[in-house]
């Protein structure tokens, strides 16, 4: 299917599902003509990105409007509200924050954006977020991922497609780590990170739980942390945002999925600062176990919020 009939596809969905829940058809159909026409403009020139994007204004604007349409605000919650003040606090005075996260729809940036904006406006705005590949090169990504802080990386799952590729992808890898290292040193940042690389997906029989973190990527992020030399913690983040665009039911290699909008509560629950200072019989032991650890506090507050 073409990105112009995906486009198509997702524009006329969203209609229906803003209209059915009570904004103007003039609203809804606005933000979509000028979603359509950037997908189309980006299918036919498409913007380069670097190695870190820096949100512009006009475009993060645009993709709040587009997205509190989706977004049924009265019914959503954040719980740990008072580890998201404890975190707030660290970054206002200088220190830097990692959100050890799982991730459920492509436009997660915007729905934690969304979620924050009234009581943490500055977490809202200046929240970075690591991106895979895809979200910067599929035209249907593009507009949206104009208007978030990204740190741009190459996906583990992605990283050998195709293999001539690979010692390319991996310098690009290298030089985004160094960057982040950079920003940490600065301080006063706060980083969103899928620790499992991707997105959650339902299992064959319909269970939805977060992905599991992959080692490599924790250790990778604690031992950026402690070479930037800046006061650094971390702390999980349970999203649960699937509903409003699910993923396809499994990894797709070419661009070009299906999104299908429907409009959904969402809800973040805040983790407790993670004391990842673990010691096991082997380097591999420690690193898994400081996995473990973050995985069981972000799934333990997951569950929580599955249930609301």
């Amino acid at each position: 299917m073409s990105f112009k009939q995906l486009a198509q596809d997702f524009a006329d969905q969203y209609i229906r599902e803003g209209v059915k829940a009570g904004f103007p058809l003039e609203q809804v159909t606005a933000l979509m003509k000028h979603y359509f026409n950037s997908v189309m403009q980006e299918m036919n020139t498409p913007t380069p990105f670097s190695i870190y994007n820096e949100a512009r204004p006009a475009e993060r604007q645009f993709g709040l409007d587009m997205f509190r349409v989706l977004v049924d605000q009265e019914k959503s919650q954040i719980l740990g509200l008072d580890n998201l003040k404890e975190i707030s606090d660290k970054v206002t005075r200088g220190e830097n924050v990692i959100l050890l996260a799982n991730h459920q729809t492509e436009p997660d940036p915007q729905v934690i954006s969304i979620a924050l904006e009234k009581e943490f406006p500055y977490l809202s705005k200046n929240m970075i977020f690591v991106a895979g590949d895809r979200v910067v090169r599929d035209p249907m990504a593009i507009p949206l991922s104009l208007g978030c802080n990204l740190l741009c990386i190459f996906s583990k799952k992605y990283i050998d497609t195709p293999p001539e590729k690979r010692e390319e992808k991996l310098l690009h890898n290298k030089r985004t780590l160094n960057k982040m290292e950079e920003l940490l040193t600065e301080g006063g940042k706060i980083i969103y990170v899928a620790a499992s690389g991707g997105r959650d997906r339902k299992t064959s029989d319909g269970v939805l739980l977060p992905a599991l973190f992959t080692p490599e990527s924790v250790e990778l992020l604690y031992l950026i942390a402690k070479k930037s030399g800046s006061n650094t913690s971390f702390h999980t983040l349970a999203l649960k945002s699937y509903d409003l665009l699910p993923p396809p039911s499994s990894l797709n290699i070419d661009l070009g999925e299906e999104r299908l909008p429907v409009r959904t509560p969402i809800h973040l629950y805040f983790g407790e600062k993670l004391d990842l200072e673990v010691k096991g019989a082997s380097r591999h032991e420690t690193r898994q176990l400081r996995t473990d650890k973050a995985y069981s506090d972000l799934l333990k507050n997951y569950l929580v919020i599955d249930k609301l």
